[in-house]
């Protein structure tokens, strides 16, 4: 291990909290001094809007639902003379809430059911039944019509809308990138989400103040977590958009959030090492929290294959950390003599990166590390469960090396390495900061496969196997979409 002198100043203040106390704090007692039927009036649709967002997205038809504007809006308008119905108000700050009811160790399913009795079946969706894609096509459009219609209701429900996610990074990140699609389509403005943290690691949630786990057995939590979501301030999150142009012709496992695509044209201003493939197979996705090359992956590969396998064997946040324990001591991680075997080398002798830096057109060509076998690329303070890795560095070490102080909203991803695995143990408890490469507000990894077979990937918790080619490279570009999610913040931010 190298000596602490060699290590970046840092604020040796921990950044992590007790998951027990931040859910305590999160459903303190002051949840039971809200009123209850004050709340429900803020939040809750009026019946039709509920029963028209319903409707249209049993039938995916846009017009399935005009028939409860009619009879509500305008019949009842027409008895009070003239067609006004000024006496539909819209709520003060309406909210869906989409449940993961496979995360929560079980417990979506509860959360499901004691929303659905304080806001009603129709703004609480069970995402293993409604797909979010599905309500920002129907579920929003039903909205956006009745209010072309003329409904003023409609339209400020539309326009004050917050969506609640309660699941882990994944379902969150899911959730946002149905809701990015909206920028695309100008069907703006974009609703506000909150998170009810439900995963294992929720460091989305944790990033924006929701903390790090959500008790269910907290019967004052509901409320006080929904008065939250409507008074809280508001934040952004950069996302990042991930091409990968390979050669054609291998297979490639994909996770959910990799999706085929067209041949992406690459800038070709950089020189390559290697040869560009004669035929392109290309994949696009998008991440929120960060992106990693190398061990790390491996491990998380390794470990998310045998969850799928025997799924028995991981049914809580403690069975599978200990279960992911096992993995990083399996795979290598932490006992790195075997170095003829090719998985176990450092990234150098496969992969080169260019980065663009902040309001500079040029790409730099980075000398890694030969020391890391992992690489990652960092959006967030929060990683692997609440720990920052990037650490809190102090001015004068962030001026020494040309770094800004590090934000969820500032068009930069950190990127550091990890050595080994005693090396990332060090890190995670804040003894040592991770291997501080660069800030880019763009990168390009090339990889060259030569001895190496295949390595593994990962993004937002999501692990793949990346096959490799002896003759020709894989391109990994990486920039950032050109809009940002709004976030709800937590108490505490």
């Amino acid at each position: 291990m190298e000596s602490s002198e060699h290590e970046p100043l840092m604020n040796k203040t921990s950044s992590k909290s007790s998951s027990v106390i931040e859910s305590i704090k999160g459903c303190s007692l002051v949840g039971m001094r809200i009123p209850k039927d004050e709340l429900r009036r803020k939040i809750t649709m009026p019946e039709y809007l509920r029963f028209g967002i319903r409707d249209t997205m049993a039938a995916k038809d846009i017009d399935a639902g005009k028939h409860h504007y009619v009879e509500t809006y305008l019949h009842a308008g027409s008895e009070g003379g003239g067609g006004d119905a000024t006496h539909v108000v819209a709520p003060e700050s309406p909210v869906v809430v989409f449940v993961n009811s496979k995360s929560g160790g079980r417990h979506g399913s509860d959360l499901i059911s004691r929303l659905q009795d304080f806001m009603g079946d129709e703004q609480v969706f069970d995402l293993h039944n409604v797909k979010p894609h599905e309500f920002v096509q129907y579920g929003l459009a039903c909205l956006e019509h009745f209010a072309d219609l003329g409904d003023c209701c409609a339209k400020q429900t539309r326009e004050r809308l917050r969506i609640v996610v309660a699941g882990g990074d994944g379902t969150v990140g899911w959730v946002l990138g149905c809701l990015g699609k909206l920028h695309e389509l100008g069907r703006e403005p974009v609703p506000p989400t909150a998170i009810i943290p439900l995963g294992t690691g929720n460091d989305l949630s944790r990033s924006f103040g929701w903390g790090g786990s959500f008790s269910i057995k907290w019967k004052a939590a509901i409320k006080r977590i929904l008065d939250r979501v409507i008074n809280a301030p508001l934040g952004r999150l950069d996302s990042w958009n991930l091409v990968i142009s390979m050669p054609a012709g291998a297979e490639l496992d994909t996770p959910y959030a990799l999706k085929h695509t067209e041949e992406v044209v690459l800038d070709q201003d950089l020189e390559i090492e290697g040869q560009f493939p004669k035929e392109v197979s290309c994949y696009q996705g998008v991440f929120y929290n960060y992106f990693s090359i190398g061990m790390d992956a491996q491990v998380a590969y390794g470990f998310h294959h045998l969850r799928n396998e025997k799924p028995y064997l991981a049914q809580g946040r403690i069975a599978n950390k200990i279960i992911y324990s096992g993995y990083c001591c399996k795979q290598g991680w932490f006992f790195t003599p075997c170095i003829n075997d090719p998985s176990l080398r450092g990234l150098t002798n496969i992969l080169r990166m260019h980065i663009k830096r902040l309001n500079n057109p040029n790409w730099e060509l980075i000398i890694l590390p030969s020391s890391i076998r992992s690489i990652v690329a960092l959006n967030l303070s929060s990683y692997a469960s609440g720990r920052n890795p990037w650490g809190n560095l102090k001015p004068e070490y962030l001026e020494k090396k040309g770094f800004v102080e590090a934000s969820s909203d500032d068009g930069l991803l950190e990127i550091f390495g990890f050595k080994q695995g005693w090396h990332a143990s060090f890190v995670m408890a804040d003894l040592i900061s991770a291997k501080h490469i660069a800030q880019a507000a763009a990168i390009r990894f090339e990889l060259r496969g030569g001895t190496w077979r295949e390595c593994f990937m990962q993004m937002d918790g999501e692990p793949w196997k990346q096959p490799m080619n002896n003759e020709y490279s894989t391109f990994l570009d990486i920039k950032a979409v050109p809009f940002q999610s709004i976030m709800v913040k937590g108490e505490n931010n």
